[in-house]
């Protein structure tokens, strides 16, 4: 993995090969995000959005305009715009899955498609806003069904207070994030990725044992366990959303077409999801030990 989501790895706010806006052991100072870099005096360097200048006759190494234009370029309004879409239909799905009562085989359905579409639109080189849309929509109904489930037979009012979670663990991140109390660089960079990896590889294991043993697995996901583990998901989803916002401020500083901001609003969302489910989930535990 290369990025905080990989559908940023594809199009990846980077540039020599390396992580957006990290330069070897620099990081860049608040207010300019290439002070100290070679960016800084020369803002179409190493930038993999920068239009290409042609050259004065006799003038092999002229300077680069000073204002290059900015048409078609990602702001953060169009951040905010696609991610309330994509948010929002997640959100207007989950609803109608919920007053209708969908079955939770539907529903693991519309999960398991929602997650091939998210894999494909992780390794196409375009946002497909299309693709984005159903998978929100679909993740929509497998979020509504399982949440109704849950709310209804194993722990009343859990839905509401993973939504509250979820919402309280993105204001903070973003809070910290701006105010530079989470500083994003390569070594919190690493530190995310390697956790999320081990994380994933540790509930793969314990679906394995628990496919071929029955019961829980490993006891990963109960008991004692299954709360620490919630907690570290949850820790795990918010370091994720420090990755994303980094990732949406270098691609606007870079000047990223307006396109890539459904990736952006396509990364929000399923670190989002991610963050959702790890509360539902711990709510669940804690509730049915009482």
């Amino acid at each position: 993995m290369r990025s905080s989501n990989p559908v940023f790895s594809r199009r990846g706010f980077s540039r020599s090969g390396g992580y957006a806006g990290f330069d070897a052991g620099q990081q860049p100072q608040a207010g300019n995000p290439y002070a100290n870099t070679a960016y800084a005096n020369n803002p179409s360097a190493n930038n993999p959005y920068a239009q290409q200048q042609p050259q004065a006759v006799g003038q092999p190494y002229a300077a680069p305009p000073a204002a290059p234009p900015q048409t078609g370029r990602m702001t953060m309004d169009d951040v905010v715009a696609r991610t309330g879409m994509t948010i929002g239909l997640v959100v207007v799905m989950a609803a109608v899955a919920w007053i209708t009562d969908l079955a939770l085989p539907i529903a693991i359905g519309a999960g398991l498609v929602a997650m091939v579409l998210a894999l494909v639109q992780s390794f196409k080189r375009k946002a497909v806003p299309a693709l984005i849309l159903a998978y929100a929509a679909l993740e929509g109904l497998f979020l509504g069904a399982i949440s109704n489930f849950v709310d209804s037979y194993i722990a009343n009012g859990a839905a509401m207070q993973a939504v509250l979670g979820t919402m309280a663990v993105f204001t903070a991140v973003l809070v910290m994030y701006k105010t530079r109390i989470i500083r994003v660089n390569r070594r919190f960079y690493r530190f995310a990725i390697a956790a999320a990896v081990g994380f994933i590889l540790l509930m793969m294991v314990n679906l394995l044992f628990a496919v071929i043993g029955g019961g829980d697995g490993l006891g990963f996901r109960s008991g004692t366990m299954g709360i620490l583990f919630g907690i570290a998901g949850i820790v795990i989803g918010a370091l994720f959303l420090a990755l994303d916002f980094k990732q949406v401020e270098d691609g606007i500083s870079y000047g990223a077409p307006r396109e890539e901001s459904w990736l952006a609003a396509f990364g929000l969302t399923l670190t989002l999801v991610w963050i959702y489910l790890e509360f539902l989930r711990l709510i669940a535990i804690l509730q049915g030990n009482d």
